[in-house]
């Protein structure tokens, strides 16, 4: 009898040897020896052992009995710093006009599904972890039907992010992905006078039969100064529903919300509530250095920058390939901020580009600063 690699764990050569298990979420850096006997697992199948390793890759669900009929990708060391993370926003479409929305009035590109495809293949060879299809709304997108079905040819993580009013119950049972991520900006009042009458109801439907169909959810929130009193709620129901994450941050003055003075938050009030929230965020980074460490973005004209908030200071085209934007982007150390308090590793100097709104690239996130009590 010999055992095989389960379909949802991936071997992935990041600056240690590691396995990716895409269900769960989970990465598990390995020494030599287990590297080698699992990269044997997944060519030509292995035979049980009777040791500790064995029985918790059993447990995990890291092998099984069947063989996998998709091939694994070919192994090659990734980058350095890797990039695991990749902001891929397919389309600026949007059946929305957020009050709060830092990407404003555009809406007439998309990435071909010839691009995605290209995206996707350099991104799962250079040891990619995580992609996150993004918007405007993903769903809008003249091909979504096409880029959906190409989407398990992939050993990576697929998290939809969506305003769920485009998720039905015949869309959700197509759906390709691994997580969805909805977006949602209080209770029902709070959340309609942001993003318009009835999608409070919309989303939070949306949720219920994205979980009914076995997926994980997670949800995102921006504080806003008419959700102030919807936190403790939030979280009850959220943690009720078995909700996989919750991450809560304070929007960037940009976009459309430069012209929405009132859904503004002055960063000593909207700061303190960055305490709420839960699971591990939607990416992480590296002891000694700042936010997005392993993160990039594609954005739906073909621009790449270290994040969508950058999109107007670009660090080349999507035709250029991914590793060749990547290498052009330089990671910020801890030690570079002008940040010296004790929870600096632990919130890694905060967002970059909101430190960059308050006057300084590498001066203090003052939203932080408020949720750890310095301001």
């Amino acid at each position: 009898m010999k055992y095989f690699l389960s379909q949802d764990a991936v071997l992935k050569w990041l600056e240690t040897p590691c396995l990716y298990h895409i269900k769960n979420d989970e990465l598990y850096e390995l020494d030599r020896d287990s590297f080698e006997f699992l990269k044997d697992c997944s060519e030509s199948g292995c035979s049980p052992q009777k040791n500790n390793f064995f029985d918790y890759c059993l447990k995990e669900g890291i092998l099984t009995k069947k063989r996998v009929p998709i091939k694994q990708p070919f192994l090659i060391k990734s980058p350095d710093p890797s990039l695991r993370y990749l902001e891929l926003q397919i389309t600026d479409k949007c059946n929305l006009t957020c009050r709060h929305c830092y990407i404003g009035d555009r809406g007439l590109n998309e990435l071909s599904e010839i691009q995605i495809r290209i995206i996707l293949k350099e991104f799962e060879r250079i040891q990619g972890l995580r992609i996150l299809i993004t918007g405007g709304e993903p769903l809008l997108h003249s091909k979504f039907g096409v880029i959906n079905e190409m989407l398990p040819q992939f050993f990576i993580r697929k998290v939809l992010f969506t305003n769920g009013l485009l998720l039905d119950e015949e869309r959700i049972k197509k759906l390709n992905v691994d997580e969805i991520q909805i977006s949602i900006d209080g209770l029902e009042d709070a959340h309609d006078s942001l993003r318009g009458k009835g999608t409070f109801r919309s989303a939070m439907k949306a949720i219920t039969l994205s979980l009914d169909h076995g997926f994980h959810v997670s949800i995102a929130t921006m504080v806003h100064p008419g959700n102030l009193g919807d936190f403790e709620e939030m979280e009850r129901i959220f943690k009720d529903m078995d909700i996989k994450e919750w991450t809560v941050d304070v929007p960037c003055v940009t976009g459309r919300l430069e012209k929405n003075v009132e859904f503004q938050i002055r960063h000593d009030e909207g700061g303190r509530y960055l305490r709420y929230g839960f699971g591990g965020g939607i990416h992480t980074a590296a002891s000694g250095f700042a936010c997005g460490l392993h993160l990039m973005a594609v954005m739906a004209d073909g621009k790449v920058a270290k994040c969508t908030f950058y999109a107007d200071s670009a660090v080349g085209r999507v035709e250029e390939g991914l590793k060749v934007c990547w290498q052009r982007i330089k990671p910020i150390r801890l030690d570079e901020l002008k940040c010296d308090c004790e929870y600096i590793e632990s919130c890694r100097g905060g967002c970059r580009y909101r430190a960059e709104l308050f006057g300084d690239p590498l001066g203090k996130d003052f939203d932080r600063c408020v949720l750890h009590g310095f301001i």
